[in-house]
């Protein structure tokens, strides 16, 4: 019987190996063509002097072109706007040749719509001998990366504008509290025969109103009244507060101005103001000066409400305070207590009346509250050379806390001046 040898159908298995191989690579350049064409950006490949010999259909369908209309036809620049080329010509070019390569360079191409901002990415491809051969560049939409900078550019103006327009709104608010402040004050103190008066304000802050205020005015022949004090508070509500205080503290003045009577009678104003809604309450001295030109001295009569006391600088260079305690804060009840003192003011001698923006200013590493224990080795420490010199060297003495001068400051002064030649001294503690 003879055999037959039947030949199988199916590759050996070296051919089978090569078939899959083929396969796999065809299938790697399928894809990789069909990457190529669709991707979401441009891509293109370029000779050395720009030609273009091959571009993807997605730039093509940005630049509104046909294949035919583009590779070997038009360079790389010709896709360009004209500041586009310029900058290709000045930077891009360039770079690519002494870098062999640039990164996301933004440019406008073309389009049949118009301009299109795109950020560009260029390598150049060289032999295996080292020799560039071609350019390779990626295109990529920037579109919404333009509309995001405009935007952004817009909210810097908008920004921008809205700082200018605030810094000036500022300055013009400074400029109406500063107004506004001048007119809670006496634009000058009078000029009184026999007297010598000094004041000062400093503000703490340029954009709030204060409520320190002072004032010195005349009541019959012979007779004056002054009054210094702080409202509680800042802004438009305190500003209201200290107009009615200055306004009240000199119309009770002229009809009674014994000073523990005036001081009542404001208390008795700004409680009834104040008492059905936001509290509102201050401190004050008030007092009046009886001039004697015969001979040569100066009564004074005070009453504190809840205020500092005043403070005397005398002739021979010693200070001391007029005690007048149990005075309390005027506003806040119906019926107060208020303390009354007398002095006399002889020639070299001056009266320091001050707000508490002075002794609680914070002081040295520590922060201390500066105090009026301070503020008496102070004043001993300065020559007693009448108000406006100790009005000077105080306001020096304020412009040394920087910042920790945190609160409004008035000061007001009031004595007798020295006579002509007359020595003064100093005395040390």
């Amino acid at each position: 019987m003879m055999c037959r040898t039947s030949q199988s159908s199916e590759p050996s298995g070296d051919e089978g190996v090569e078939a899959t191989d083929a396969a796999f690579t065809a299938l790697l350049e399928d894809s990789a063509e069909e990457l190529y064409e669709q991707a979401p950006c441009g891509y293109l490949s370029t000779l050395m002097d720009g030609t273009i010999a091959k571009i993807n259909s997605t730039l093509l369908d940005w630049l509104g072109l046909d294949r035919a209309e583009v590779v070997g036809r038009m360079r790389f620049t010709d896709l360009l706007t004209m500041g586009g080329k310029l900058y290709h010509e000045t930077h891009f070019a360039p770079a690519l040749q002494m870098q062999g390569g640039v990164s996301g360079i933004a440019l406008d191409i073309r389009t049949a719509a118009g301009r299109m901002p795109v950020l560009v990415t260029s390598k150049v491809r060289t032999s295996t001998d080292g020799e560039p051969v071609l350019i390779r560049t990626t295109v990529f939409d920037a579109r919404d990366r333009r509309a995001y900078e405009r935007e952004l550019l817009r909210g810097r103006k908008a920004a921008e504008e809205a700082r200018r327009q605030a810094e000036a709104d500022r300055e013009r608010l400074q400029e109406a509290l500063a107004v506004l402040q001048q007119n809670l004050l006496p634009a000058v103190l009078p000029a009184i025969p026999g007297l010598e008066a000094g004041c000062y304000y400093h503000t703490a802050s340029p954009d709030l109103l204060g409520g320190d205020f002072y004032d010195l005015f005349p009541l019959d022949c012979g007779r004056w009244a002054f009054f210094l004090g702080d409202v509680c508070g800042k802004g438009p509500q305190a500003a209201a507060v200290t107009s009615l205080t200055r306004y009240t503290l000199r119309a009770a003045a002229l009809h009674d101005a014994d000073p523990v009577t005036v001081l009542t009678t404001l208390n008795t104003v700004l409680h009834e103001r104040y008492r059905s809604g936001d509290t509102r309450y201050c401190t004050a001295v008030f007092g009046t000066l009886e001039l004697d030109p015969a001979g040569g001295h100066v009564d004074v009569h005070l009453a504190s409400g809840g205020h500092p006391s005043t403070l005397v600088q005398r002739a021979d260079g010693s200070a001391g305070y007029l005690p007048t305690p149990g005075g309390m804060l005027i506003g806040v009840l119906p019926r107060v207590q208020f303390s009354a003192a007398r002095t006399r003011l002889l020639p070299g001698d001056t009266l320091l009346l001050y707000t508490d923006g002075l002794t609680e200013a914070r002081t040295g590493p520590g922060r201390e509250i500066y105090g009026e224990d301070a503020l008496h080795a102070f004043t001993t420490g300065q020559p007693p050379a009448g108000p406006q010199s100790l009005i000077t060297a105080l306001s020096g003495l304020l412009a040394s806390f920087g910042d920790g001068l945190d609160d409004d400051t008035a000061l007001l002064a009031l004595g007798i001046p020295a006579p002509a030649g007359a020595t003064t001294s100093v005395r040390t503690t």
